[in-house]
């Protein structure tokens, strides 16, 4: 007996000190990494809720853009911070894999959202089928921009040309916001791209949206056919984003930076936001996010295997 309350005294000790800890947190600004240049679709999000979150901690929230070698510089940044709470990575497909996953501890997902297949106006394609049978006609020269080899715009591309049987030329660029540009300019003439990212364009008429990559319509482009049921049944691609803390830092600090991350993505104008921008809010507890990275990971890795595709 006398064992087992030590051991149960040692949990209360262990426990009181870990919410002690993150009862002082934050204790200065928090740094959240996003490791892509500006304008892409993980600094939208992060710049939505940098100022909610420094109205709940009182502290300064500063987005800080790391890019290169596909995010994972970024990544690597964060991975090597104090593991305190206060540098966090906003992180997506692309900077995180299953080599550098372990350095991390998930703290909430921010948006898993259908991504849009978008298309410069002089690709005569207004459609999958038509850009499919555009695509089959001119083998390699139709080209599609992404935020880097590994990313999710890159594998979803790539899972479009494995199903339709269609050899498209992959552009990579060091973020979203840099292909979207060169899309803008006809220098590449697809993007399969965060609805944050291009949507403003498509609306002023800049861009074609041929269709939306998840399963199912978004709620917030009802008119916009999904891939599947416009030319390529069963495809279905997901792009997503999270914030995650260093490994090593505490339970308490975690689990305190999950609850305050669901509460802002939980406020209206919030939600309002992201919705505009063709971006589903989310939510999750460390867990579940953890449990939707290797979901995620499981799919994107079985397509990389067999396309011969090494990460940056």
């Amino acid at each position: 007996m006398r064992c087992a309350r030590d051991a149960f005294t040692g949990l209360a000790l262990l426990f009181s000190a870990a919410g002690a800890l993150s009862q002082g947190f934050p204790s200065k600004p928090v740094h959240i990494v996003v490791p892509f240049p500006p304008g892409g679709g993980a600094d939208t999000l992060a710049r939505i809720m940098e100022p909610r979150l420094a109205g709940i901690w009182v502290q300064p929230v500063v987005v800080e853009n790391r890019p290169g070698a596909s995010g994972h510089i970024g990544a690597e940044f964060v991975a090597k911070s104090a593991p305190d709470g206060h540098t966090l990575l906003m992180s997506s497909t692309a900077s995180l894999t299953e080599k550098n996953v372990s350095q991390f501890a998930p703290v909430s997902l921010v948006s898993a959202s259908a991504y849009i297949v978008a298309a410069n106006p002089g690709v005569a394609a207004s459609n999958i089928r038509e850009l499919i049978a555009l695509a089959k006609a001119n083998p390699g020269k139709l080209s599609f921009g992404s935020s880097g080899t590994g990313a999710a715009s890159h594998l979803s591309a790539e899972l479009f040309k494995s199903m339709a049987g269609v050899d498209l030329l992959h552009v990579p660029y060091k973020g979203t916001g840099q292909a979207v540009t060169d899309l803008l300019a006809g220098h590449v003439n697809l993007m399969f791209a965060p609805a944050q990212t291009v949507m403003p364009y498509v609306q002023a008429g800049r861009l074609k949206a041929l269709a939306v990559t998840g399963a199912r319509r978004s709620e917030t482009l009802p008119d916009l056919p999904t891939v599947a049921e416009s030319g390529l049944p069963r495809y279905e691609a997901v792009g997503w984003f999270g914030l995650l803390a260093p490994a090593a830092t505490p339970k308490a600090t975690v689990a305190k930076l999950s609850a305050e991350a669901n509460r802002v993505l939980a406020m209206s104008e919030v939600r309002e936001k992201m919705l505009v921008l063709g971006a589903d809010p989310a939510g999750s507890t460390p867990e579940e996010f953890a449990r939707f990275i290797r979901g995620d990971q499981a799919k994107w890795s079985r397509l990389m295997r067999e396309a011969g595709i090494t990460p940056d």
